[in-house]
Protein backbone atom coordinates (compact mmCIF):
# COMPACT_ATOMS: atom_id res chain seq x y z
CA UNK A 1 0.00 0.00 0.00
CA UNK A 2 0.53 3.44 -0.02
CA UNK A 3 3.37 4.04 1.65
CA UNK A 4 2.15 5.84 3.88
CA UNK A 5 -3.58 5.12 2.80
CA UNK A 6 -22.85 5.79 3.10
CA UNK A 7 -22.88 8.04 0.28
CA UNK A 8 -25.55 9.51 -1.80
CA UNK A 9 -25.77 6.88 -4.34
CA UNK A 10 -26.10 9.20 -7.39
CA UNK A 11 -22.83 11.13 -5.77
CA UNK A 12 -20.57 10.15 -8.49
CA UNK A 13 -20.71 8.59 -12.27
CA UNK A 14 -20.28 4.67 -12.85
CA UNK A 15 -17.92 4.14 -15.26
CA UNK A 16 -19.44 1.37 -17.29
CA UNK A 17 -17.66 -2.22 -18.07
CA UNK A 18 -13.40 -2.98 -17.33
CA UNK A 19 -11.39 -3.45 -19.56
CA UNK A 20 -10.36 -6.62 -20.29
CA UNK A 21 -7.31 -8.68 -18.76
CA UNK A 22 -4.83 -9.67 -20.70
CA UNK A 23 -2.16 -12.75 -19.95
CA UNK A 24 0.74 -11.65 -17.83
CA UNK A 25 3.92 -11.49 -19.11
CA UNK A 26 5.52 -14.42 -17.78
CA UNK A 27 5.67 -15.97 -21.05
CA UNK A 28 6.94 -13.26 -22.95
CA UNK A 29 10.39 -13.62 -24.78
CA UNK A 30 13.36 -13.26 -22.36
CA UNK A 31 15.20 -10.23 -23.88
CA UNK A 32 17.00 -10.52 -20.79
CA UNK A 33 18.91 -13.23 -21.77
CA UNK A 34 19.44 -11.97 -25.44
CA UNK A 35 19.69 -8.07 -24.45
CA UNK A 36 23.37 -6.75 -24.88
CA UNK A 37 23.91 -5.36 -20.93
CA UNK A 38 26.73 -3.41 -21.78
CA UNK A 39 29.11 -3.77 -18.31
CA UNK A 40 28.15 -0.74 -15.74
CA UNK A 41 30.94 2.35 -15.58
CA UNK A 42 31.15 3.13 -11.65
CA UNK A 43 31.85 6.53 -10.85
CA UNK A 44 32.05 7.98 -7.08
CA UNK A 45 29.29 9.23 -5.34
CA UNK A 46 30.11 9.10 -2.00
CA UNK A 47 28.17 10.91 0.81
CA UNK A 48 29.09 11.82 4.46
CA UNK A 49 27.53 8.66 5.60
CA UNK A 50 28.52 6.48 2.78
CA UNK A 51 32.16 7.20 1.62
CA UNK A 52 32.44 4.12 -0.65
CA UNK A 53 29.25 4.94 -2.66
CA UNK A 54 29.49 4.31 -6.89
CA UNK A 55 27.39 5.05 -9.26
CA UNK A 56 26.37 4.25 -12.61
CA UNK A 57 23.33 3.58 -15.10
CA UNK A 58 22.43 0.44 -17.44
CA UNK A 59 19.74 0.49 -20.58
CA UNK A 60 17.01 -1.82 -20.53
CA UNK A 61 14.43 -2.21 -23.19
CA UNK A 62 11.31 -0.24 -22.92
CA UNK A 63 9.66 -3.18 -23.78
CA UNK A 64 11.21 -6.66 -23.06
CA UNK A 65 9.53 -8.31 -25.77
CA UNK A 66 11.15 -6.34 -28.26
CA UNK A 67 14.79 -5.81 -27.04
CA UNK A 68 15.62 -3.89 -30.07
CA UNK A 69 13.35 -1.44 -29.95
CA UNK A 70 13.27 1.79 -27.28
CA UNK A 71 15.86 1.33 -24.61
CA UNK A 72 15.54 3.36 -21.06
CA UNK A 73 17.51 3.70 -18.14
CA UNK A 74 18.29 2.38 -14.99
CA UNK A 75 20.16 4.45 -12.18
CA UNK A 76 22.60 2.08 -9.95
CA UNK A 77 24.62 2.45 -6.79
CA UNK A 78 27.22 0.01 -5.38
CA UNK A 79 29.19 -0.76 -2.06
CA UNK A 80 31.70 -2.83 -3.50
CA UNK A 81 33.49 -5.76 -1.74
CA UNK A 82 36.33 -5.60 -0.31
CA UNK A 83 36.93 -9.77 1.16
CA UNK A 84 39.01 -11.83 -0.87
CA UNK A 85 35.87 -14.46 -0.53
CA UNK A 86 33.35 -12.88 -3.19
CA UNK A 87 29.64 -13.97 -2.52
CA UNK A 88 28.02 -12.11 -5.94
CA UNK A 89 25.79 -8.62 -6.08
CA UNK A 90 23.04 -8.47 -3.40
CA UNK A 91 20.65 -6.27 -5.04
CA UNK A 92 18.71 -4.47 -2.34
CA UNK A 93 14.39 -2.82 -3.07
CA UNK A 94 12.76 -0.72 -0.87
CA UNK A 95 9.59 -1.13 -2.12
CA UNK A 96 7.25 0.83 -3.06
CA UNK A 97 6.06 0.49 -5.77
CA UNK A 98 8.25 3.69 -6.92
CA UNK A 99 10.91 3.66 -4.04
CA UNK A 100 14.71 4.96 -4.69
CA UNK A 101 17.31 2.22 -3.33
CA UNK A 102 19.82 4.20 -3.90
CA UNK A 103 20.98 5.52 -0.96
CA UNK A 104 19.45 1.84 0.92
CA UNK A 105 22.34 0.05 -0.89
CA UNK A 106 24.91 2.35 1.48
CA UNK A 107 22.21 1.90 4.31
CA UNK A 108 22.45 -2.01 4.10
CA UNK A 109 26.18 -2.47 3.44
CA UNK A 110 27.06 -0.32 6.85
CA UNK A 111 24.45 -2.09 8.97
CA UNK A 112 25.39 -5.52 8.06
CA UNK A 113 28.00 -7.38 9.91
CA UNK A 114 31.41 -5.87 8.18
CA UNK A 115 32.40 -9.43 7.41
CA UNK A 116 29.61 -10.01 5.76
CA UNK A 117 28.71 -6.90 3.81
CA UNK A 118 32.61 -7.10 2.62
CA UNK A 119 31.44 -10.40 0.72
CA UNK A 120 29.12 -8.59 -1.69
CA UNK A 121 28.82 -6.33 -4.04
CA UNK A 122 25.37 -4.52 -2.35
CA UNK A 123 23.82 -3.15 -5.51
CA UNK A 124 20.65 -0.34 -5.43
CA UNK A 125 18.94 0.47 -8.21
CA UNK A 126 15.71 2.70 -9.55
CA UNK A 127 12.90 0.93 -10.69
CA UNK A 128 12.15 1.90 -14.34
CA UNK A 129 10.48 5.16 -14.44
CA UNK A 130 11.57 5.82 -10.67
CA UNK A 131 13.98 8.36 -9.03
CA UNK A 132 17.14 9.12 -10.95
CA UNK A 133 16.38 6.29 -13.88
CA UNK A 134 15.38 7.92 -17.21
CA UNK A 135 12.26 8.78 -18.37
CA UNK A 136 11.07 9.71 -14.81
CA UNK A 137 7.19 10.23 -14.39
CA UNK A 138 6.01 12.93 -13.01
CA UNK A 139 1.71 12.61 -13.85
CA UNK A 140 0.83 15.77 -11.90
CA UNK A 141 3.31 17.45 -10.13
CA UNK A 142 1.36 18.49 -6.79
CA UNK A 143 -1.00 16.40 -6.44
CA UNK A 144 -1.40 16.32 -2.78
CA UNK A 145 -1.06 19.78 -2.01
CA UNK A 146 -2.62 20.82 0.85
CA UNK A 147 -5.37 21.64 1.93
CA UNK A 148 -7.10 18.05 0.04
CA UNK A 149 -11.19 17.73 0.45
CA UNK A 150 -11.95 15.66 3.49
CA UNK A 151 -11.26 11.88 2.23
CA UNK A 152 -14.74 10.72 3.77
CA UNK A 153 -17.47 11.66 1.03
CA UNK A 154 -20.37 12.42 3.35
CA UNK A 155 -22.16 14.31 0.59
CA UNK A 156 -21.87 14.26 -3.15
CA UNK A 157 -19.99 17.08 -3.53
CA UNK A 158 -16.99 16.05 -1.51
CA UNK A 159 -17.16 12.12 -3.33
CA UNK A 160 -17.28 13.98 -6.69
CA UNK A 161 -14.27 16.63 -5.68
CA UNK A 162 -12.10 13.46 -4.79
CA UNK A 163 -13.54 11.47 -7.59
CA UNK A 164 -11.94 14.43 -10.23
CA UNK A 165 -9.36 14.55 -8.53
CA UNK A 166 -8.26 10.65 -8.57
CA UNK A 167 -10.27 10.94 -12.62
CA UNK A 168 -7.52 13.93 -13.52
CA UNK A 169 -4.49 11.85 -12.32
CA UNK A 170 -5.03 9.35 -13.87
CA UNK A 171 -6.15 11.20 -17.16
CA UNK A 172 -2.44 13.04 -16.62
CA UNK A 173 -0.35 10.54 -16.60
CA UNK A 174 -2.23 8.93 -20.18
CA UNK A 175 -1.67 11.98 -21.80
CA UNK A 176 2.09 12.22 -20.73
CA UNK A 177 3.15 8.93 -21.02
CA UNK A 178 0.98 7.01 -23.18
CA UNK A 179 4.38 4.91 -24.53
CA UNK A 180 5.30 4.21 -20.89
CA UNK A 181 2.56 3.02 -18.97
CA UNK A 182 1.92 -0.21 -20.41
CA UNK A 183 5.53 -1.15 -19.75
CA UNK A 184 5.60 0.41 -16.27
CA UNK A 185 4.67 -2.93 -13.93
CA UNK A 186 6.35 -5.47 -11.85
CA UNK A 187 7.08 -8.20 -14.06
CA UNK A 188 8.71 -5.56 -16.98
CA UNK A 189 10.83 -4.66 -13.59
CA UNK A 190 11.59 -8.12 -12.82
CA UNK A 191 13.31 -8.76 -16.49
CA UNK A 192 14.73 -5.13 -15.44
CA UNK A 193 16.83 -7.17 -12.64
CA UNK A 194 18.09 -10.14 -15.01
CA UNK A 195 19.65 -6.86 -17.17
CA UNK A 196 21.22 -5.68 -14.29
CA UNK A 197 22.66 -9.65 -13.39
CA UNK A 198 23.87 -10.16 -16.59
CA UNK A 199 25.61 -6.19 -17.12
CA UNK A 200 26.94 -7.26 -13.44
CA UNK A 201 28.48 -10.51 -15.21
CA UNK A 202 27.05 -12.66 -12.57
CA UNK A 203 25.47 -16.04 -12.95
CA UNK A 204 23.11 -15.69 -10.22
CA UNK A 205 22.54 -12.66 -7.70
CA UNK A 206 21.29 -12.52 -4.03
CA UNK A 207 18.44 -10.29 -3.39
CA UNK A 208 16.76 -8.13 -0.11
CA UNK A 209 13.18 -6.43 -0.56
CA UNK A 210 11.45 -5.01 1.71
CA UNK A 211 7.55 -4.39 0.93
CA UNK A 212 6.68 -4.53 -2.63
CA UNK A 213 10.18 -5.28 -2.88
CA UNK A 214 9.16 -8.82 -1.46
CA UNK A 215 6.54 -9.19 -4.42
CA UNK A 216 9.32 -7.76 -6.80
CA UNK A 217 11.58 -10.27 -5.75
CA UNK A 218 9.08 -13.44 -5.84
CA UNK A 219 8.21 -12.31 -9.21
CA UNK A 220 11.37 -12.49 -10.25
CA UNK A 221 12.57 -15.71 -8.62
CA UNK A 222 9.36 -17.29 -10.79
CA UNK A 223 10.29 -15.96 -14.24
CA UNK A 224 14.46 -16.91 -13.35
CA UNK A 225 14.67 -19.37 -10.59
CA UNK A 226 18.24 -20.15 -11.69
CA UNK A 227 19.42 -16.84 -11.09
CA UNK A 228 18.48 -16.96 -7.77
CA UNK A 229 21.11 -17.70 -5.43
CA UNK A 230 19.74 -16.19 -1.89
CA UNK A 231 16.41 -14.87 -1.25
CA UNK A 232 15.33 -12.49 1.44
CA UNK A 233 11.88 -11.12 1.93
CA UNK A 234 10.82 -8.48 4.62
CA UNK A 235 7.72 -7.58 5.19
CA UNK A 236 5.82 -9.54 3.13
CA UNK A 237 3.25 -8.79 0.39
CA UNK A 238 0.59 -11.55 -0.33
CA UNK A 239 0.71 -12.06 -3.80
CA UNK A 240 -2.95 -13.62 -3.72
CA UNK A 241 -4.53 -10.57 -3.57
CA UNK A 242 -2.86 -7.78 -5.78
CA UNK A 243 -3.89 -5.52 -5.04
CA UNK A 244 -7.13 -3.71 -4.30
CA UNK A 245 -7.87 -6.61 -1.68
CA UNK A 246 -4.63 -5.85 -0.35
CA UNK A 247 -5.57 -2.25 0.39
CA UNK A 248 -9.04 -3.19 2.22
CA UNK A 249 -7.14 -5.25 4.09
CA UNK A 250 -4.60 -2.84 4.61
CA UNK A 251 -7.51 -0.28 5.79
CA UNK A 252 -8.28 -2.92 9.48
CA UNK A 253 -4.54 -3.71 10.16
CA UNK A 254 -3.98 0.14 9.92
CA UNK A 255 -7.01 0.80 12.40
CA UNK A 256 -5.77 -1.60 14.53
CA UNK A 257 -1.94 -0.13 14.76
CA UNK A 258 -3.35 3.55 14.92
CA UNK A 259 -5.19 2.60 17.93
CA UNK A 260 -2.27 0.76 19.62
CA UNK A 261 -0.74 4.29 18.81
CA UNK A 262 -3.84 5.70 21.23
CA UNK A 263 -3.43 3.48 23.34
CA UNK A 264 -0.10 3.96 23.97
CA UNK A 265 -0.75 8.00 24.25
CA UNK A 266 -3.49 6.62 27.26
CA UNK A 267 -0.68 4.65 29.01
CA UNK A 268 1.81 7.67 29.07
CA UNK A 269 -1.48 9.70 30.34
CA UNK A 270 1.37 11.40 32.87
CA UNK A 271 3.21 13.03 29.76
CA UNK A 272 0.27 13.60 27.36
CA UNK A 273 -2.44 14.73 29.71
CA UNK A 274 -5.01 13.05 27.89
CA UNK A 275 -6.73 10.71 29.97
CA UNK A 276 -5.93 6.95 30.99
CA UNK A 277 -8.88 5.51 28.72
CA UNK A 278 -8.00 4.32 25.08
CA UNK A 279 -11.34 4.76 23.76
CA UNK A 280 -11.29 8.78 24.86
CA UNK A 281 -7.62 9.38 23.83
CA UNK A 282 -9.65 7.97 20.51
CA UNK A 283 -12.59 10.22 20.44
CA UNK A 284 -10.10 13.14 21.43
CA UNK A 285 -8.24 12.68 18.39
CA UNK A 286 -11.05 12.39 16.13
CA UNK A 287 -12.80 15.47 17.91
CA UNK A 288 -9.03 17.12 16.17
CA UNK A 289 -9.83 15.45 12.92
CA UNK A 290 -13.45 17.46 12.80
CA UNK A 291 -12.34 20.37 14.17
CA UNK A 292 -9.19 20.37 11.42
CA UNK A 293 -11.78 19.67 9.27
CA UNK A 294 -13.50 23.26 9.40
CA UNK A 295 -10.38 24.94 10.24
CA UNK A 296 -7.37 23.44 9.19
CA UNK A 297 -4.05 24.38 10.73
CA UNK A 298 -2.16 26.89 9.39
CA UNK A 299 -4.28 26.80 6.19
CA UNK A 300 -2.47 23.84 5.59
CA UNK A 301 -3.10 20.49 7.76
CA UNK A 302 -6.90 19.27 7.31
CA UNK A 303 -8.53 16.32 7.74
CA UNK A 304 -6.32 14.53 4.71
CA UNK A 305 -3.60 16.18 5.61
CA UNK A 306 -3.98 15.00 9.61
CA UNK A 307 -4.38 11.40 8.07
CA UNK A 308 -1.22 11.84 6.32
CA UNK A 309 0.72 12.83 8.91
CA UNK A 310 -0.36 9.97 11.58
CA UNK A 311 -0.13 7.38 8.69
CA UNK A 312 3.65 6.57 9.27
CA UNK A 313 3.41 5.76 13.02
CA UNK A 314 1.36 2.93 11.46
CA UNK A 315 4.88 1.98 9.58
CA UNK A 316 7.14 3.07 12.64
CA UNK A 317 6.17 3.42 16.62
CA UNK A 318 9.81 5.26 16.73
CA UNK A 319 7.20 7.57 15.64
CA UNK A 320 5.35 7.77 18.08
CA UNK A 321 6.29 10.47 20.56
CA UNK A 322 6.46 13.23 18.44
CA UNK A 323 2.73 12.51 17.07
CA UNK A 324 1.67 12.31 20.62
CA UNK A 325 3.31 15.81 21.20
CA UNK A 326 1.24 17.05 18.34
CA UNK A 327 -1.45 15.85 19.36
CA UNK A 328 -1.39 16.95 23.07
CA UNK A 329 -0.39 20.21 21.90
CA UNK A 330 -3.56 20.79 19.45
CA UNK A 331 -5.71 19.10 21.97
CA UNK A 332 -4.21 21.58 24.67
CA UNK A 333 -5.94 25.01 23.66
CA UNK A 334 -5.18 24.47 20.31
CA UNK A 335 -1.42 24.96 19.69
CA UNK A 336 -1.16 24.01 15.98
CA UNK A 337 2.37 24.94 15.59
CA UNK A 338 4.04 20.95 16.73
CA UNK A 339 1.00 19.39 14.40
CA UNK A 340 2.09 21.69 11.64
CA UNK A 341 5.86 20.84 12.55
CA UNK A 342 4.63 17.14 12.37
CA UNK A 343 3.25 17.46 9.21
CA UNK A 344 6.33 18.54 7.58
CA UNK A 345 8.76 16.00 8.79
CA UNK A 346 6.01 12.79 8.14
CA UNK A 347 2.63 13.65 6.03
CA UNK A 348 4.23 16.92 3.21
CA UNK A 349 7.29 13.87 3.15
CA UNK A 350 5.27 11.49 2.43
CA UNK A 351 2.67 13.57 -0.30
CA UNK A 352 5.15 15.36 -1.96
CA UNK A 353 6.95 12.09 -3.73
CA UNK A 354 4.88 13.29 -6.88
CA UNK A 355 7.81 10.88 -8.87
CA UNK A 356 7.09 8.04 -6.55
CA UNK A 357 3.25 8.17 -6.02
CA UNK A 358 3.18 8.39 -10.05
CA UNK A 359 5.13 5.33 -10.00
CA UNK A 360 3.14 3.27 -7.60
CA UNK A 361 -0.17 3.73 -9.20
CA UNK A 362 1.06 3.02 -13.19
CA UNK A 363 2.47 -0.31 -11.46
CA UNK A 364 -0.18 -1.08 -9.17
CA UNK A 365 -2.86 0.01 -11.73
CA UNK A 366 -1.14 -2.11 -14.61
CA UNK A 367 -0.32 -5.41 -12.39
CA UNK A 368 -4.36 -6.06 -11.97
CA UNK A 369 -7.93 -5.52 -12.45
CA UNK A 370 -9.35 -2.57 -10.38
CA UNK A 371 -13.38 -2.70 -10.24
CA UNK A 372 -14.49 -0.01 -13.00
CA UNK A 373 -17.43 0.64 -11.68
CA UNK A 374 -17.30 3.22 -8.55
CA UNK A 375 -19.98 1.57 -7.13
CA UNK A 376 -18.38 -1.50 -6.08
CA UNK A 377 -15.83 0.68 -4.19
CA UNK A 378 -18.01 2.64 -2.62
CA UNK A 379 -19.76 -0.25 -1.18
CA UNK A 380 -16.47 -1.73 0.10
CA UNK A 381 -14.96 1.04 1.31
CA UNK A 382 -18.13 2.02 3.45
CA UNK A 383 -18.41 -1.62 4.83
CA UNK A 384 -14.62 -1.57 5.77
CA UNK A 385 -14.92 2.54 7.07
CA UNK A 386 -17.68 0.99 9.78
CA UNK A 387 -14.91 -0.82 11.41
CA UNK A 388 -11.87 0.69 10.46
CA UNK A 389 -12.22 4.36 10.13
CA UNK A 390 -8.63 5.67 10.22
CA UNK A 391 -7.51 5.14 7.22
CA UNK A 392 -10.02 3.84 4.87
CA UNK A 393 -10.94 6.41 2.52
CA UNK A 394 -7.86 8.10 2.32
CA UNK A 395 -6.28 5.09 1.13
CA UNK A 396 -9.36 4.87 -1.07
CA UNK A 397 -8.83 8.17 -3.31
CA UNK A 398 -4.47 7.33 -2.54
CA UNK A 399 -5.62 4.09 -4.92
CA UNK A 400 -8.74 5.41 -7.08
CA UNK A 401 -7.06 6.80 -10.16
CA UNK A 402 -6.82 3.29 -10.99
CA UNK A 403 -10.66 3.11 -11.33
CA UNK A 404 -10.28 5.49 -14.66
CA UNK A 405 -6.25 3.88 -15.52
CA UNK A 406 -5.91 3.99 -19.05
CA UNK A 407 -4.19 0.97 -19.99
CA UNK A 408 -5.79 -2.54 -19.53
CA UNK A 409 -5.25 -4.65 -16.65
CA UNK A 410 -2.74 -7.43 -16.39
CA UNK A 411 -3.20 -11.13 -14.55
CA UNK A 412 -1.06 -11.01 -11.35
CA UNK A 413 1.73 -13.46 -11.39
CA UNK A 414 1.47 -16.65 -9.47
CA UNK A 415 4.75 -16.82 -7.65
CA UNK A 416 4.44 -20.57 -6.13
CA UNK A 417 7.73 -21.69 -6.61
CA UNK A 418 9.82 -25.38 -6.23
CA UNK A 419 12.81 -24.46 -8.01
CA UNK A 420 14.45 -22.17 -5.42
CA UNK A 421 16.95 -22.54 -2.54
CA UNK A 422 15.76 -21.85 0.73
CA UNK A 423 14.44 -18.27 0.97
CA UNK A 424 14.23 -16.67 4.28
CA UNK A 425 11.26 -14.82 5.27
CA UNK A 426 10.89 -12.02 7.70
CA UNK A 427 7.63 -10.72 9.26
CA UNK A 428 6.02 -9.16 12.35
CA UNK A 429 2.84 -10.33 13.26
CA UNK A 430 1.32 -6.75 13.60
CA UNK A 431 2.64 -5.08 10.83
CA UNK A 432 -0.24 -2.95 9.08
CA UNK A 433 1.02 -2.28 5.62
CA UNK A 434 2.03 -5.87 4.64
CA UNK A 435 -0.28 -8.01 7.60
CA UNK A 436 1.10 -11.09 8.54
CA UNK A 437 -0.92 -13.58 6.59
CA UNK A 438 0.77 -12.36 3.79
CA UNK A 439 4.09 -13.38 4.66
CA UNK A 440 2.25 -17.19 5.70
CA UNK A 441 0.80 -17.41 2.33
CA UNK A 442 4.70 -16.95 0.85
CA UNK A 443 6.24 -19.16 3.47
CA UNK A 444 3.66 -21.95 1.31
CA UNK A 445 3.77 -20.63 -1.86
CA UNK A 446 7.82 -20.79 -1.77
CA UNK A 447 9.05 -24.58 -1.47
CA UNK A 448 11.56 -24.81 1.64
CA UNK A 449 11.47 -21.27 2.71
CA UNK A 450 12.09 -20.33 6.26
CA UNK A 451 9.95 -17.63 7.89
CA UNK A 452 11.00 -15.64 10.83
CA UNK A 453 8.48 -13.56 12.74
CA UNK A 454 8.86 -10.68 15.13
CA UNK A 455 6.19 -11.77 17.76
CA UNK A 456 4.47 -8.62 18.86
CA UNK A 457 6.30 -6.63 16.63
CA UNK A 458 4.06 -3.95 14.60
CA UNK A 459 6.87 -1.87 12.36
CA UNK A 460 7.27 -2.37 8.89
CA UNK A 461 10.55 -3.31 7.91
CA UNK A 462 12.19 -5.03 10.35
CA UNK A 463 15.85 -6.20 9.39
CA UNK A 464 18.80 -3.93 10.07
CA UNK A 465 16.47 -1.74 12.54
CA UNK A 466 18.23 -2.48 15.97
CA UNK A 467 16.32 -6.18 16.76
CA UNK A 468 19.89 -8.47 17.13
CA UNK A 469 17.57 -11.41 16.93
CA UNK A 470 16.36 -10.65 13.94
CA UNK A 471 19.52 -9.30 12.42
CA UNK A 472 21.38 -12.84 13.51
CA UNK A 473 19.56 -14.31 11.54
CA UNK A 474 20.01 -12.72 8.41
CA UNK A 475 23.85 -11.85 8.74
CA UNK A 476 23.88 -16.19 8.85
CA UNK A 477 21.95 -16.47 6.04
CA UNK A 478 24.46 -14.20 4.02
CA UNK A 479 27.44 -15.43 5.49
CA UNK A 480 26.79 -19.01 4.26
CA UNK A 481 22.78 -19.76 3.71
CA UNK A 482 21.97 -20.80 7.14
CA UNK A 483 18.18 -20.40 7.60
CA UNK A 484 16.65 -22.27 10.99
CA UNK A 485 15.88 -25.32 11.12
CA UNK A 486 11.66 -25.98 10.14
CA UNK A 487 9.18 -26.07 12.29
CA UNK A 488 5.92 -27.56 12.84
CA UNK A 489 4.18 -24.10 12.84
CA UNK A 490 3.67 -20.92 10.67
CA UNK A 491 6.62 -19.62 11.84
CA UNK A 492 10.43 -21.49 11.78
CA UNK A 493 11.78 -19.06 14.12
CA UNK A 494 10.51 -16.39 16.30
CA UNK A 495 12.30 -12.98 18.00
CA UNK A 496 10.61 -10.98 20.36
CA UNK A 497 9.73 -7.20 19.56
CA UNK A 498 11.39 -4.84 20.34
CA UNK A 499 10.00 -2.31 23.58
CA UNK A 500 7.37 0.70 22.60
CA UNK A 501 9.10 3.78 22.53
CA UNK A 502 9.56 5.65 25.83
CA UNK A 503 8.18 9.25 25.37
CA UNK A 504 10.57 12.08 24.78
CA UNK A 505 10.65 16.15 24.15
CA UNK A 506 13.97 15.43 22.30
CA UNK A 507 14.21 16.16 18.91
CA UNK A 508 16.98 13.39 18.27
CA UNK A 509 16.40 10.37 16.36
CA UNK A 510 13.29 8.22 17.09
CA UNK A 511 13.38 4.71 18.92
CA UNK A 512 16.76 3.81 17.56
CA UNK A 513 18.81 5.43 15.03
CA UNK A 514 19.14 2.43 12.67
CA UNK A 515 15.80 1.86 12.83
CA UNK A 516 14.89 5.58 12.31
CA UNK A 517 17.52 6.32 8.78
CA UNK A 518 15.74 2.39 8.00
CA UNK A 519 12.46 3.65 8.07
CA UNK A 520 13.63 7.39 6.27
CA UNK A 521 14.42 5.41 3.30
CA UNK A 522 11.66 3.31 2.52
CA UNK A 523 9.31 5.71 3.54
CA UNK A 524 5.50 4.98 3.44
CA UNK A 525 3.90 3.19 1.19
CA UNK A 526 3.61 -1.04 0.50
Amino acid sequence: MRRRAAVLCGAAAVLAGSLTAVPAEAGAPRAAETFDAAEPVWRKCATEHHPTLQCASVEVPLDHADPGGRRITLALSRVPHTAEKYQGPLLVNPGGPGGSGLTLAGFVAASLPAEVAAQYDVIGFDPRGAGSSRPALDCAPDHFGPVRPDPVPTTPEVERANLERARSFAEDCGRKYPDLLPHITTTEAARDLDVIRRALGAERINYLGYSYGTYLGAVYAKLFPERVRRLVLDSVVDPTEVWYDANLHQDRAFNDRHRAFLAWVARHDARYRLGTDPEKVEAEWYAMRAALKEEPAGGTVGAAELEDTYVPGGYYNGYWPYLAEAFAAYADGRNAEPLIEAYEDFGAVDASGDNGYSIYTAVECRDASWPRDWRQWRKDHWEVYERAPFLTWNNAWYNAPCAFWPTGSLRPVRVVNDALPPALLFQATHDAATPYRGAVAVHHLLAGSRLVVEQGGGNHGITLSGNDCLDEHLAAYLKDGSVPREGRGEADAVCAALPDPRPTTSRAAPATARGAALHGLLGFRR
